[in-house]
Parts: structure tokens; C-alpha cells; sequence
């Protein structure tokens, strides 16, 4: 179906507006690398919430990822005398963040040290029994919810970031590849197979 002039005046605006905070973001960054504090301090009062809210989807942990975070802005502080507005600001930012979360996470992969009876423990603490329990819809939206997060944070961690950075923070396939270092066909594939293991994952609650 041909696209209409209203269809491409919001197409036009929409892509306005995302190149308008870009330029922003690179001319913040730029005067950053004059070592302008006030300029990095707006950085990142834009970007904090969403880099801690993706780290913490990536890492399953809400304190671990404030400290993700802020290692995040003292690298993109550091690393603005080299910096060269070359792509996206956010594009940079992303591919920071990515480097750090990936290490924590291979890091927390190592050091597991638990015992299968502790694992089980933990299991049965956390999951609410369905046969003695009648929850309202709440209580089924909040179990829902967990439910999805659990199934994203078993997938594989490029999947794991591809899903989150196109579900949570709305990226087009070219900026995840930039940000993964891969193809945008790559990028497709990987969400194709998330999305498949996600379906698998979810299968109770989409039948039910």
C-alpha cells in the first residue's frame, strides 16, 4: 500500500525529531571533550535511566546495574578526547555499554558456585505455588511480567541485548548491528530465533 502524505509528514517528523536529539548529544559530547562538566553532567541526566534499565534487563539485577551504569559514564568520560561523531551518539553509548555488560556478565558465569540443592532451594522460595494460590489479575499481569523478563535473561547475550534494545528502547535493526558488530541480517536472524525461544518460554501464558 503507497504511503500517504500524512503517513510521510509523521515518518519525516519522527526522523526531525531523532536527528534534533542526536545533534544535541554530539554537540554535549563534543564539549565534553573540552572537559566541559556542566555538558556531562545533561548526558547523563538524558541517557542515565535508560542505560541503567537496559543493564539491569541485561543483567537481572537492579543494584548491580547503577554501578554498570556509572562505570558506563566515567568510560564515555574518559574516552571523549578521542571521541568523533561518526555515527549516532547513542550508537557510541550503547557500544560501551554492551562492552561492559558482556564482561559483567561472563564475569557472574565464572563465579557461579552454587550447588544444585542451593539452586533448588532458591527455586522453591521464589516461585509462588499456583495449586494453593487464586491470584487476582494483578497478581497475574505481575507474574506475566517476571515470566517475560526470566525468558529474556536465559536468552544468549547478544539476543538477549538485540531483544531489549529493540523492544524496550525502540531501535532500528541498523543501530543494533552497529552497536553488536554485526550485519542488520545477522541482527534480524538473532531476533528471529529470540523471539521463536521466547514463544516456547511463554507457551503456558500464551495458551492460557
Amino acid at each position: 500500500m503507497p504511503k500517504t502524505p500524512a503517513d510521510i509528514q509523521s515518518n519525516n517528523t519522527s526522523s526531525g525529531v531523532e536527528s534534533s536529539e542526536n545533534d544535541l548529544d554530539v554537540a554535549l559530547m563534543l564539549r565534553v571533550a573540552g572537559g566541559e562538566e556542566a555538558a556531562f553532567e545533561q548526558l547523563i541526566e538524558r541517557h542515565q535511566g535508560a542505560i541503567i534499565g537496559t543493564v539491569s534487563k541485561m543483567l537481572g539485577n537492579a543494584s548491580d546495574a547503577e554501578d554498570i551504569a556509572q562505570q558506563v559514564f566515567i568510560r564515555l568520560w574518559k574516552s571523549a578526547p578521542r571521541y568523533k561523531p561518526k555515527a549516532k551518539f547513542t550508537t557510541f553509548l550503547y557500544t560501551i555499554t554492551r562492552n561492559l555488560v558482556f564482561n559483567e556478565s561472563r564475569r557472574k558465569s565464572r563465579k557461579k558456585q552454587y550447588s544444585m540443592e542451593e539452586r533448588e532451594d532458591d527455586f522453591h522460595l521464589q516461585t509462588p505455588d499456583h495449586q494453593n494460590t487464586s491470584p487476582d489479575q494483578g497478581m497475574l499481569e505481575q507474574e506475566l511480567r517476571q515470566a517475560v523478563d526470566q525468558a529474556i535473561a536465559n536468552l544468549p547475550e547478544k539476543q538477549r541485548l538485540a531483544v531489549i534494545l529493540r523492544r524496550y528502547e525502540g531501535m532500528p535493526y541498523a543501530e543494533i548491528a552497529k552497536i553488536l558488530g554485526l550485519s542488520v541480517s545477522a541482527i534480524k536472524s538473532q531476533l528471529f530465533r529470540a523471539r521463536h525461544t521466547l514463544r516456547e518460554s511463554l507457551q503456558h501464558y500464551l495458551e492460557s
